[in-house]
């Protein structure tokens, strides 16, 4: 089965040469590799030293690049819809350039550009797809875009669908105004199979994420985001790649103080993400260009390490069942690692979860089993939530240890939250104690 690894991280700090060396490395142990860039600012023409198009172009023995063309995508997958709202704006008199303008999905360029990923998946072409993708925000919005128009297209435009049916010969005649006929709603749910595709091909067991960083503290820090918001989408991550490491042997007194700098903050990046594996890649005079430079880079960061493995450690949303006294409790548990009770919230509304973690947003339609039942609890541990549903008929209090949300049905979980809050700061005291206590030798 086809791998798929994409790469990506703050801007600057090395993911393309990062993708580039891992495709390099995977042909020359015989894989048939393909690496893109869904990344609008295309660099592995640079990377690989030659002239790339948007088909995949061979570079080296089982070695291919391309570069994708992002607006040829759009046009196929978005050009009817696109021509029937400038038909709307030209009858309201909007001027055809601001049209043009109006009429663009704001992200749908680079989300419709994973469907040349989703092709040469299906394919079977391949034994490893690598995908260089934008800077991280850039990222987390293209990967959160599939989800949140598929829900959109899916409880909007087939509504709207069923209204123009019944209601098209009254509308258009009155107001002048053109009313999508099927052309628009068919290409409308042809997105929306092919966002479906794609959120399945990413989110699923043969595709993961990988971080790429340097030893820098603000950098780290948006690392440390990323982790925890890829996860709120249900995305894997299976490594980090820190890159230009300053290298310890024949150090001057000026590069050493670079290196003992570079170390701790090594220490934390270790700390934050264990348990995945963290590459390191010293700092090079120029940048390696190149499929032999590109091999050695890769060759030099991945060590032993066979960067090709299926990860192991299961990061999608599941479904645990308590074995409880009425066996009808369920737990559902969700990855969020870094993520602190501060800035978590919950709410319900009807069959959905709602999950905000910052300034990030994930709706959850619930199976059925816990559609029935009420949220009883909540509690984050070790990087993991979990939101406990109990029958409607039979909520009882929560068990000790765990984060009650108030009595009766959850359609707010603003109690739940705080409850979260407060086992925040409790904790963030109880760890402050021990830090005191070890400070005056106790």
């Amino acid at each position: 089965m086809t791998r798929v690894l994409l790469y990506t991280g703050k801007g600057g700090v090395g993911k393309t040469t990062s993708a580039a060396g891992t495709a390099t490395l995977a042909a020359l142990r015989g894989l048939r590799t393909l690496v893109l860039s869904t990344d609008a600012a295309h660099s592995l023409s640079d990377a690989f030293d030659c002239e790339v198009g948007g088909e995949p172009t061979e570079v080296d023995d089982l070695l291919f690049v391309q570069q994708i063309d992002a607006q040829r995508r759009f046009e196929r997958s978005w050009g009817d819809i696109q021509a029937y709202l400038r038909s709307v704006l030209n009858m309201v008199g909007v001027d055809p350039m601001e049209a043009e303008e109006l009429t663009v999905l704001p992200g749908a360029e680079e989300v419709l550009a994973l469907l040349e990923v989703r092709d040469h998946f299906r394919s079977g072409r391949w034994d490893v797809i690598v995908v260089d993708c934008a800077p991280t925000a850039e990222t987390l919005r293209l990967l959160a875009l599939p989800e949140a128009l598929n829900w959109y297209m899916g409880r909007i435009f087939n509504a709207e669908r069923k209204v123009m049916r019944t209601f098209r010969p009254f509308l258009s005649r009155p107001s002048g105004i053109p009313v999508p006929d099927d052309t628009v709603f068919d290409a409308l749910r042809r997105l929306q199979s092919d966002l479906s595709d794609i959120r399945t091909l990413l989110a699923g067991p043969d595709a993961s994420v990988r971080l790429v960083l340097t030893p820098e503290a603000v950098v780290v820090a948006e690392a440390r985001r990323s982790l925890t918001r890829l996860s709120l989408y249900g995305y894997r991550v299976d490594g980090v790649v820190a890159n230009r490491v300053f290298p310890a042997a024949g150090a001057d007194s000026w590069r050493r103080q670079w290196v003992a700098a570079q170390r701790g903050i090594l220490e934390e990046v270790a700390d934050s993400f264990r348990p995945l594996p963290i590459w390191e890649s010293p700092y090079r005079v120029c940048e390696p260009v190149g499929v032999e430079e590109l091999a050695a880079f890769a060759v030099e960061m991945y060590g032993g390490d066979d960067p090709f493995a299926r990860a192991t450690d299961e990061t999608s949303l599941w479904v645990d069942r308590h074995i409880d006294t009425d066996g009808r409790t369920y737990t559902l548990t969700m990855p969020l690692p870094l993520a602190s009770a501060s800035e978590l919230e919950l709410a319900r509304h009807g069959d959905e979860l709602i999950i905000t973690v910052g300034s990030y947003r994930r709706v959850l339609p619930l199976p059925a089993a816990l559609a029935r039942g009420v949220v009883a609890g909540a509690r984050l541990d070790e990087g993991r939530l979990q939101v406990r549903f109990a029958p409607r008929e039979s909520a009882r209090p929560v068990p000790s240890g765990e984060v009650p949300s108030g009595s009766g049905p959850l359609e707010s979980a603003q109690e739940l939250a705080q409850g979260l809050t407060a086992e925040y700061h409790e904790q963030l005291s109880q760890q402050r104690a021990r830090e005191t206590a070890i400070g005056e030798g106790r």
